[in-house]
Parts: structure tokens; C-alpha cells; sequence
């Protein structure tokens, strides 16, 4: 929709001869984010629909997007992983330098949010910190419940973007019976844990898929040999890791140092 949208928004500024400088002052942004919009990099904004379309004549035709967009309240590139998270019944994942989407406080989200270089505009940050948020209603409210298993890298809790808010959060998160926190401490960690980040998703048919983001890509595979990658490198961080109560232990010290 973002690439349909831009697409549709450059033909109707180009028949209607309306410069991408002329839509930019009229919708109060940059020529540049202007043309990320019609390359399908960013999400056209509803502003820029609406004056495009008053600028374009067309009327209604291009304001009629607003409605699509605002569905996809994620990045292009993890959009699939967020639809096949819905479906699952098991979720295990293992993180080196960010506290997990689904283990987030609205504060620390907002953090990383309003942060991201390019910078996103005021309405996408309020709807990326609201998706991150809705999403973890699979912590709590799927039924049968979801197994999920975090392993954290002790780097993950010594940014500073995480504060004693977050430390408790984390604490509430694993004491769920669902949900598995574990935390690897920096004398432990070898090699593979090391590597990034990485996600194994079970489907409700018992498919297993394996995601990994990065900063500019991300790739979601079902390939059995990328899966048993994965999933290899997960039980092997997972036996280096402390126990879930090691884990809560650790954490409980660093709100208390908070303090």
C-alpha cells in the first residue's frame, strides 16, 4: 500500500502538473520526504493525501488511501513477521542491544521511536509506539496462551534508554506463566551469542519460522536449514544463559541500584 499509494500520488501531481515542490510547501514538508512518500520509502502521510488530492482534483480518489494506510502500522520490511506473530503459538527469541518490542514500556518505545534516523513525522511516531503496545496483548490475552521465551544479552540492560520502569517491567513480564525471561550475562556470552538478534515463530500448523532484523533488511524464512540455524544457536545461548530465577535475581539487583 505505502509503494501503490506513492505510486498514485506522483501520477496524479504529474498529470495535474503540480511541481513536488509545490505539494511540499502546500503540505508543510521537505521535497525529499515528499518524493521518499512516492518511492514507497515512507508512508504518505494523510496530510499530504488530502492536500495532493485538493491540489490534483482528485477528487477524493487519492484522500481514499488514508483509510488502507492506517492499517499498516509497521515498517514494510517486518510487516509479514507481525502478521505470522498473530498466528503463533510459540515465540522464542534471543536480543543483543534492545529490550524485545514485546517486553517494551511505552516510555522506553517512544525512546527508540522518536529516534530513528530518518527521523519518522509526529503521526507515524504515535502509531508505531501504539502498534508496538497492541502487540503485546499476546503476553496476556490469547487462549490458549502463547509460550514465549526471552533471552537478553546483559548489554540489552545497560543502555540508557533503560531505566528502573522498564527493569520492573521485565520483572512483571517474567513472572507470567507463560513467559520465560532469561538474562546472559557478559562472562558468559561466547561467539554465537554475539551474531544479532534473532526470532523462532511455531505456527498453530506446527510450521517454524526463523526472522532476523537489521538495521537496513530483515529476513523472515522458513528454509529448514535456516530454521535449525536458528533454532541451534538458540539452545545454545538458552544453556549459557542464567535460569529464570537467576535471571529475575539479576534484574531485581539493577532496580535496586536504581534506587
Amino acid at each position: 500500500m505505502w509503494r501503490f499509494s506513492g505510486n498514485q500520488l506522483k501520477r496524479w501531481r504529474t498529470k495535474a502538473n503540480v511541481s513536488r515542490e509545490q505539494l511540499a510547501a502546500a503540505a508543510n514538508y521537505s521535497p525529499d520526504t515528499i518524493k521518499a512518500m512516492e518511492q514507497g520509502v515512507r508512508m504518505p502521510t494523510p496530510r499530504v493525501l488530502d492536500m495532493a488530492d485538493e491540489l490534483c482534483r482528485a477528487e477524493g480518489l487519492l484522500s481514499a488511501a488514508k483509510e488502507y494506510l492506517s492499517r499498516e502500522k509497521f515498517p514494510p520490511r517486518a510487516q509479514e513477521f507481525m502478521e505470522r506473530e498473530k498466528e503463533a503459538v510459540g515465540h522464542w527469541s534471543y536480543e543483543v542491544a534492545l529490550v524485545p518490542g514485546l517486553l517494551q514500556t511505552r516510555s522506553y518505545a517512544r525512546s527508540l521511536i522518536e529516534n530513528r534516523y530518518p527521523p519518522l513525522d509526529d503521526e507515524t511516531v504515535e502509531q508505531r509506539i501504539e502498534a508496538r503496545i497492541e502487540r503485546q496483548a499476546i503476553l496476556t490475552d490469547r487462549k490458549p496462551p502463547v509460550a514465549l521465551s526471552f533471552i537478553l544479552y546483559e548489554a540489552v540492560l545497560r543502555s540508557p534508554f533503560v531505566d528502573a520502569q522498564q527493569l520492573e517491567h521485565l520483572l512483571e513480564a517474567g513472572a507470567l506463566r507463560n513467559v520465560e525471561l532469561q538474562v546472559l550475562p557478559f562472562d558468559r556470552a561466547t561467539s554465537p551469542a554475539l551474531l544479532g538478534a534473532m526470532v523462532l515463530l511455531e505456527t498453530r500448523d506446527h510450521e517454524r519460522l526463523a526472522f532476523a532484523e537489521g538495521p537496513f533488511a530483515s529476513e523472515l524464512s522458513a528454509d529448514p536449514e535456516v530454521v535449525s540455524r536458528v533454532a541451534g544457536r538458540l539452545s545454545m545461548i538458552r544453556a549459557q544463559a542464567l535460569s529464570p530465577d537467576e535471571s529475575a535475581r539479576f534484574i531485581e539487583r539493577m532496580v535496586d541500584r536504581d534506587d
